[in-house]
């Protein structure tokens, strides 16, 4: 069997990187060839296959024509007369349409280990333009490398630009985008993805929410980078240094949502901007699919990351019912990634990024001592129902009351 190993796990050899999944290219076979090697079909857009002992996954050479707008309208050519190198030019960049036999022997005739060496993203050929979701790919590849130094070349930059202009990316279907934003955000620079999108246009069509914070001035005194959108990409930057988990820097990106919707005479003020951007928030995770653990956490993070920044003004009920809101008193919670999405708002901040964040420290002792009272009188006594909840919320509300706040200082300014 003439086979290739190719994509991801020949780029990520040569980057050092640890190879996770190996893919194959098959020349010169046939499905039924391929069947009668014992070898599992699973492919449905195209021959696909799984190797009966390694699981890995194993495709006929292919080519592709375009028939129709968006990433599905192609017809897929799989036969015995499909050379490798043609299965490689229809790949999107150069660094993944390199081959390797299984000797390990290179074959790069698109000259995808020189632009490796030179950190280079760079389309194989013109028919990059025919699949929108090429443009996210380089987005998250730009997430997943940029800390290696990897650019995007001009020319595909443009080419880029273009597909928007041609209107490909308005067949992007919102799973697909979903999909491609996940994987970016467990990348080690997710804002890298977000600038990739805006320098070639596509930001404003698939994520119009967060294109709208560009250019939406703050009050320098807080935010001395004024710019609401830097400001955001900023606080996704801090999140990934905070924390590996997706839904914390998701929320950490999206929070001041609301801001974009201030009045333009207020500005550079945002009135009420953690509840005015919750419906906008709302139709962003509704039209993307946003699973539940992503939105409820971003949303506590938008309505509620004011008052954890000013926790030390808050009277002793708004502190209980907001440990309350986030779940703190039930077994499972979001309280920890509430946490560290605020702080990562507090210090997406240019100048402040090294300040430290007391404030969560504060709140994790208010939540361990509410947390401790002792309900068990209550229990075995008269009152039923909501009467028990409320006693047990007066309890909660005096026992933060009493916290020495001497032994928790907080500086706030």
């Amino acid at each position: 069997m003439e086979k290739y190993l190719v994509g991801g796990a020949v780029r990520d050899q040569l980057l050092g990187y640890p190879v996770k999944e190996r893919d194959w290219v098959v020349v010169g076979e046939t499905p039924d060839s391929m069947i009668k090697q014992g070898f599992r079909a699973v492919g449905k857009d195209f021959p696909v296959f799984l190797h009966p002992e390694s699981h890995e996954e194993y495709a006929l050479a292919r080519t592709e024509r375009k028939t129709a707008p968006g990433y599905r309208g192609f017809i897929v050519h799989a036969d015995v007369d499909v050379t490798l190198g043609q299965d490689l030019q229809r790949r999107d960049l150069t660094i993944n349409a390199i081959a390797m036999t299984p000797e390990g022997e290179f074959i790069d005739p698109y000259g995808g280990k020189d632009d490796l060496d030179k950190r280079l993203f760079r389309h194989v050929s013109p028919a990059f333009a025919e699949d929108p979701v090429r443009i996210l790919r380089v987005a998250r590849f730009a997430a997943r490398y940029h800390h290696l130094g990897f650019k995007l070349v001009s020319d595909t930059q443009e080419l880029m630009r273009a597909m928007v202009d041609a209107g490909e990316v308005d067949h992007l279907v919102p799973e697909r985008v979903w999909a491609e934003l996940f994987k970016a955000l467990n990348e080690t620079t997710p804002s890298a993805f977000f600038y990739t999108l805006k320098d070639c246009g596509v930001l404003e069509k698939i994520f119009p929410e967060i294109h709208k914070l560009f250019g939406v001035p703050q009050p320098p005194k807080y935010h001395p980078e004024i710019d609401t959108g830097v400001h955001s990409i900023m606080c996704l930057e801090q999140a990934a240094l905070l924390s590996t988990k997706p839904e914390v820097r998701f929320a950490a990106l999206v929070h001041d949502l609301g801001k974009a919707l201030s009045p333009k005479d207020n500005l550079p003020h945002h009135y009420g901007h953690e509840t005015k951007g919750l419906p906008v928030l709302e139709a962003l995770c509704n039209r993307l699919r946003v699973p539940n653990t992503f939105k409820s956490l971003a949303q506590h993070v938008m309505q509620y990351h004011t008052h954890c920044h000013k926790v030390t003004e808050l009277k002793p009920s708004t502190l209980v019912d907001l440990l309350n809101t986030l779940g703190v008193f039930k077994q499972h919670n979001q309280f920890p990634e509430f946490l560290l999405a605020c702080e990562a708002d507090a210090k997406g901040r240019a100048g402040l990024e090294n300040k430290t964040y007391p404030q969560a420290a504060y709140l994790r002792t208010a939540a361990k001592t509410a947390a401790s009272v002792d309900t068990s009188a209550l229990m075995n006594g008269d009152l039923q129902g909501a009467e028990i909840g409320e006693a047990i919320r007066r309890l909660r509300i005096q026992a933060v009351a009493d916290m020495n706040i001497e032994e928790h200082p907080i500086n706030v300014s």
